[in-house]
Parts: structure tokens; C-alpha cells; sequence
């Protein structure tokens, strides 16, 4: 990638949140501002609530979200770096913070047939394809339609044969924090001819603040009575299995560490938690599939959706080698993604909710990530 602007450089300011107690540190817009592949790069600050968000055209991301504690001190909740050039040279972490496509999730083998024709797409991850390909989404320049206090607007053309997927589509996604302490994001996308699509959001959240320690005594509950087992490529088999009586029944809130090392297949092959729960729906709108609750801060994290899947993963991948926004390591196990979306490889398994887009159809999705304290 050709880069060209202002060097980024971490520099930080300080402003006042609602609680006066509480400090909020921005990012100045200099240590992002940079020309991209001939577009420009920017960042963006949104405010509402008791939230204070920072965005990058670059893929969309999320560079910092600012929520209090039970005594109304604020911490950035979510994984990050202080600099655009760490984004596109970072060594470490691809995707903290994307947005996800054209599919994300995996692609058995980088192979899917629509309509009798196979289509063949770059396997970037173990022979698979993951989160779009070599070029997905999250590697690519936004263009900002629309930007205000509390909402942006972007807007991505995706070619036709764009990391080897069909038609060419338009998406349309917003980020909102809106009065209720969400952080609420609604995907549109439209194609010219028959592809398959799969959005999603890939923030890494610590409830106790980037790099501040373990995610294992956080207790998570998930609406879902069973999962999508996967084999040691973290392929779907097609199975949908019931989560009773195993470490992914997490219907009644559960510590994420209670289970995590208990001797079983699906935790060997995942390294943990790194599954896709088949969410128990009581209809086809918006709502609370799942919550996660940080005892020490007590903060809360409730996540809504009208999606069939929610992806957990329990930062099982993650070393210490890279080094976050604020000068701490991004270590094992001291983050967790919560993506809702539909299910992985589900080209491949028509047993699935399809993923199939036609020209004339609108594909949508929202997916609230809602904050507050106790």
C-alpha cells in the first residue's frame, strides 16, 4: 500500500465526559490523516450518552471507545493503535476494529458454487478464506457520505471479481451512538448479480479497558441453544449441536474461564472459544441475544441484533508481541469479539440460512452494542 500525508504520530489530548470525575483521552486527527491507495484517511470523533467514539475511514474501524464504570470513570473498552501507519503496518492483529466483507467468517477451501458455477477466492487463512480474502473490507478506504456528532455514514463500492466474489455491490453502513448508550451499526449492501454476503463488525472489547488483564472472570449468557461445530480448520461440519450439557452453554450467565480448558473436541480445535452460536430468535427484528458483565468495573455490554449467528471469540490467538494504542500488550486471552452475522461457510451448506443476495433485494443488518454500569 502507497501512503502518503502527514507521519502519525501518537499524539493525545484530553476532554471532559458527562461524568465530571471521569477523563476521556482523543486521538489527535493528525496521527491518521494520510492518503491511502488516492484516498483520503481520516478520523472521525462521535459523541452521545455516556459514550465517546473514534472512527477511520480505513476499513471502517473503531479506534477507541470511551464508556464509564460503576463509579463513572471511563475507560477505551475496546483494542486498538494510536496511528494510522500501525493499521497498515502493524505486525500484528489485521482486523481490530473492522468492518467485515465482502464475507466474514470462513470459506471452506476458498470455494463456493452459485448457480452452477464455482468461484474460487484468495485462502488467507490455514487454506481457508477468512474475513474476505487477502483485500476484504477491512483493508480498504471508506468514502464518508455523511459525518455528525453522533453518526457517520459510509459508503464501499466492491467490484465485480473483487477478491473473486461475484457482482458488484454497494453497501451502505452507519455507526450511531445514539441516547441509550449504543453503539449501533446498520449494514445495507445491493448488487448487480447473484453473490453471496456476510457483514459484520470486529471490535475486541476488554470491559476493564484495553490491556488491563484478563477476559476469563467475565461472565457471559448467549441466547442460543446450539452451536455450529467445527472441524480443526474452523470449517463448520454442518451439524447443529445442542450446547446441553457442554462448556458452550452459556443460556444462563457463565464465567467465560469456568469451562474454557475443560477436555473437550470443539475447545481443542477452536483453542478456546472461537464458535458461532445458532441464536434461539422469537422473531425476525432486533433483539438482546447476549450479555457480557465485567465484575471488577461493572460494566455491562448487551449486544442485539436481527442476525441467525453470533460469533465468540475469546482472544485465544492473541501473544503479547503487539503492542496496543496505550503502550500494553495485546495478550492472550484479554479480549473478546462478539460478532453477529450469519453463519460461517454457509455457501457450502445449504442446511444454513443462505447468505444469497440477488439483484433487486436489499440486504440489511443491525447490531446495537449497548453499554452501562452496576
Amino acid at each position: 500500500m502507497k501512503i502518503m500525508g502527514i507521519a502519525a504520530t501518537a499524539l493525545l489530548f484530553t476532554a471532559c465526559c458527562s461524568q465530571p470525575e471521569s477523563t476521556v483521552r482523543l486521538f489527535d486527527a493528525q496521527a491518521f490523516t494520510a492518503t491511502v491507495e488516492g484516498k483520503p484517511v481520516s478520523l472521525y470523533t462521535l459523541r452521545n450518552g455516556d459514550l465517546t467514539m473514534q472512527v477511520t475511514n480505513f476499513g471502517a474501524r473503531v479506534v477507541s471507545l470511551w464508556t464509564p464504570d460503576r463509579n463513572g470513570v471511563a475507560e477505551d473498552v475496546v483494542l486498538g493503535y494510536e496511528s494510522i501507519d500501525r493499521y497498515l503496518d502493524n505486525g500484528g492483529e489485521r482486523f481490530l476494529g473492522a468492518a467485515l466483507g465482502r464475507y466474514a467468517n470462513r470459506i471452506a477451501g476458498g470455494h463456493f458454487t452459485l448457480d452452477g458455477k464455482e468461484y474460487t477466492l484468495p485462502q488467507n487463512d490455514n487454506g481457508q478464506t477468512l474475513h474476505g480474502g487477502l483485500k476484504g473490507f477491512d483493508s480498504v478506504v471508506w468514502d464518508v457520505e455523511s459525518a455528525t456528532d453522533t453518526t457517520i455514514v459510509f459508503r464501499y463500492r466492491s467490484a465485480d471479481g473483487e477478491e473473486g466474489f461475484p457482482g458488484n455491490l454497494d453497501v451502505t453502513m452507519t455507526y450511531t451512538l445514539t441516547p441509550a448508550n449504543e453503539f449501533r451499526i446498520d449494514y445495507r449492501a445491493e448488487t448487480d448479480a447473484p453473490t453471496v454476503v456476510n457483514l459484520s463488525h470486529h471490535s475486541f472489547f476488554n470491559l476493564k479497558g484495553e490491556g488491563n488483564g484478563t477476559i476469563l472472570d467475565n461472565e457471559l449468557w448467549i441466547k442460543a441453544d446450539s452451536t455450529t461445530p467445527v472441524d480443526g480448520f474452523l470449517i463448520p461440519t454442518g451439524e447443529l449441536a445442542p450446547v446441553e450439557g457442554t462448556p458452550f452453554d452459556f443460556r444462563q450467565p457463565t464465567v467465560i474461564g469456568a469451562r474454557i480448558e475443560s477436555d473437550n473436541e470443539q475447545l481443542k480445535n477452536g483453542h478456546g472459544y472461537d464458535h458461532n452460536w445458532v441464536l434461539t430468535r422469537e422473531g425476525e427484528g432486533v433483539e438482546l441475544i447476549a450479555s457480557l458483565y465485567e465484575p471488577t468495573t461493572g460494566r455491562v455490554m448487551e449486544v442485539l441484533t436481527d442476525q441467525p449467528g453470533l460469533q465468540f471469540y475469546s482472544g485465544n490467538f492473541f501473544n503479547g508481541k503487539s503492542i496496543g494504542k496505550y503502550g500494553r500488550p495485546q495478550s492472550y486471552r484479554e479480549s473478546v469479539a462478539l460478532e453477529t452475522q450469519h453463519f460461517p461457510d454457509s455457501p457450502n451448506h445449504e442446511n444454513f440460512p443462505t447468505t444469497r443476495l440477488n439483484p433487486g433485494e436489499t440486504y440489511t443488518h443491525t447490531c446495537i452494542y449497548r453499554f452501562s454500569a452496576r
